[in-house]
């Protein structure tokens, strides 16, 4: 059986006495593209800032490539927020050795090819970007480590729709067979084409695991259409 990638045991993250998470329990492979998906406020934005490190378990544990969250697994995590955090002062070739300096597993090559077929100019201040663009930057940024998971919270909710493609066929291209992207979005339609697999929460719980190809097969439909019935929206 191959290593986990990302791993949680009976997990659990309350704010009080709110349980942002509880419970969970599930294992991720490596080579996989996978959606974590659930209406908002299910738990999805916590359970990637546990995995970074960024807050710390109430309860059980999570484990990346075998690691507790600390130096060794920030070292095999590239992370994606859902807001922009580059500052507005830096140029944005500034950010890519900013990156280049702080990360070991950076390629600037990678992320020079991927600015350039963006069209995004390296001698630009950040605050002279659009906000669709600042996070197409980012996204760059986080694909051009050679990491062993990504974490991408809502990497296409702020671009315009002629750009989601792209976007989607970098993250395809650009993580290898060793790693796992996990991806949290409300775009499950945009983003389904991709992901091998899913993951459905709700308040905090894990309702559903599986394969793309077998929710396809089995049931002859979509994540979409499957998480439309789930959740009834």
């Amino acid at each position: 059986m191959s290593e986990a990638i990302l791993e949680c045991k009976g997990l659990s993250k309350y704010f009080g006495q709110f349980p942002a998470l509880h419970d969970m329990n599930i294992s991720l492979p490596a080579g996989k593209i996978i959606g974590l998906l659930g209406p908002n406020g299910s738990g999805k934005t916590t359970l990637i800032k546990l995995a970074c490190g960024l807050l710390t378990p109430t309860e059980g544990e999570i484990t990346i490539c075998g690691f507790k969250p600390g130096i060794e697994s920030k070292a095999r995590v590239s992370y994606l927020p859902e807001r922009t955090y580059l500052p507005d002062w830096m140029t944005v070739i500034e950010c890519m050795e900013y990156f280049e300096d702080f990360y070991a597993d950076f390629d600037m090559e990678r992320a020079t090819s991927m600015l350039q077929s963006l069209q995004i100019p390296t001698k630009a201040r950040m605050k002279t970007l659009s906000k669709g663009t600042k996070e197409k930057v980012q996204l760059v940024l986080v694909m051009s480590r050679r990491a062993r998971l990504y974490l991408l919270d809502e990497p296409i909710g702020g671009v315009d729709p002629a750009a989601r493609d792209y976007i989607l066929g970098t993250i395809l291209k650009n993580y290898c067979e060793d790693s796992t992207v996990l991806i949290s979005t409300h775009l499950i339609g945009d983003v389904e084409k991709i992901l091998d697999e899913f993951i459905f929460i709700q308040n905090g719980q894990l309702v559903s695991y599986a394969s793309t190809d077998s929710l396809r097969e089995d049931l002859g439909k979509s994540i979409d259409q499957y998480f439309r019935e789930v959740f009834r929206c």
